[in-house]
């Protein structure tokens, strides 16, 4: 996650985040010395609609095996015993979930500051209210475009409406919300759509995503945005962050799944001689790019630990048979020790990147699902040879 925001500012209050401060990339298990990492957990696999996209392939139906309220207990017990600084509970859709609020009440009671991945379209007045007395620190909720986009993304009519309604109900009550929008060849052109309703309902925070082919997203791989248009989508959104940065230091703007926008960051500003480039550059170095597996957990609904929401196909252990902490840190599989020495293992043009140190090969499972190898170079990525390989 890239923060284009923040380091556009400058803002020197980025040593004290999880992502910049100094000791987060010294740590092999977790966002920094004596933490475990952000877990994303996926209490569900239940949903409401029929996302393209979805990564979890989610289903109308909970899954046979789904972590029991009990279950759900222990394992947050667990997390806090760990000192995990972040649960984000997401889905399916999370709101579905008739232990949700119990969950989330017991998370907070063991100092876990909780965050909530959401459709948007179950967060009436009286849900808001009681998510917000609970202690929930941020929404995500996503949106694909404008109405007819999004509710064709999602698979029913009405979604856009119902989805801005909750946006809408958090701003009103004081819960603090995003948007997330999840950037393909078909919606490409409606961001700046986006751009605008986070001005209009001065909404402080948008995440936008590139694609990672998992779930039913599988079937968009032909959706992936060409690189050239990747490019000119992020000198836009980098311009537009920029001038949001200089008026409103509330406002927000990051980017998700392609450590490339850092080095891209870095190289626009680099050739416009702007001063702030080298400091920009020694924050990214301290983020230390992609850090699945290291930094970011994910368990689904089923108790599987997995490297990060798009992996479900790896499995580090169940949190049904094993703590987290021995899955995560004191036993972890060879797959978590290869992605914690991945530069041991990476091949291709990202081996030999000259950005490696502040990207670190960035998602591992669209090189998966794309290359057809887990340790190829991220296909993803949209920086040119010359860019990549200078000095060869």
């Amino acid at each position: 996650m890239l923060n284009l925001s923040t380091l556009l500012r400058n803002d020197k209050e980025m040593e004290k985040s999880l992502r910049y401060s100094r000791s987060s990339r010294k740590s092999l298990t977790g966002t920094g010395e004596g933490r475990g990492p952000v877990v994303v957990w996926n209490v569900t696999r239940t949903c409401n609609l029929s996302c393209q996209h979805c990564y979890a392939g989610e289903s109308a139906d909970p899954h046979p095996r789904e972590l029991s309220t009990e279950e759900g207990r222990r394992l947050i017990a667990d997390l806090g015993e760990m000192n995990v600084p972040v649960l984000l509970f997401s889905g399916g859709e999370p709101l579905l979930r008739d232990d949700l609020e119990e969950l989330i009440e017991y998370a907070r009671q063991q100092g876990i500051v909780v965050s909530l991945s959401s459709n948007g379209t179950l967060l009436d007045s009286d849900r808001v209210i009681r998510l917000k007395k609970l202690g929930v620190s941020y929404i995500g909720i996503s949106l694909d475009g404008t109405e007819s986009t999004h509710d064709r993304f999602r698979g029913q009519k009405g979604a856009y409406e119902r989805t801005l309604a909750g946006i809408r109900n958090c701003r009103r009550l004081g819960q603090k919300v995003g948007l997330r929008f999840t950037m393909t060849a078909e919606n490409r052109d409606e961001m700046g759509s986006i751009l605008s309703l986070m001005e209009e309902e001065n909404i402080p925070r948008l995440c936008l995503y590139h694609l990672v082919p998992q779930g039913r997203g599988l079937q968009l791989e032909d959706s992936l945005i060409a690189a050239e248009n990747k490019r000119k989508l992020m000198d836009k959104l980098i311009t537009r962050a920029d001038e949001m940065a200089a008026v409103d230091g509330e406002k927000e703007i990051l980017t998700v799944a392609n450590q490339a926008d850092g080095a891209y960051l870095y190289l626009r500003l680099k050739e416009a001689d702007d001063s702030r480039a080298e400091s920009i550059y020694r924050y990214l170095k301290v983020n230390g790019g992609n850090r699945s597996g290291q930094a970011i957990a994910c368990i689904d609904w089923k108790g599987d630990v997995h490297p990060d929401q798009f992996s479900f196909a790896h499995s580090a252990g169940n949190v049904r048979h094993r703590s987290f902490a021995d899955i995560w840190r004191d036993s972890p599989v060879e797959l978590l020790q290869m992605m914690r020495e991945r530069k041991k293992h990476i091949e291709g043009r990202c081996s030999r990147c000259r950005w490696f140190e502040i990207c670190r090969g960035s998602m591992r499972s669209r090189a998966e699902s794309l290359a057809g190898d887990f340790w190829a170079s991220d296909p993803g990525c949209y920086l040119k040879d010359e860019e990549v390989l200078a000095g060869e």
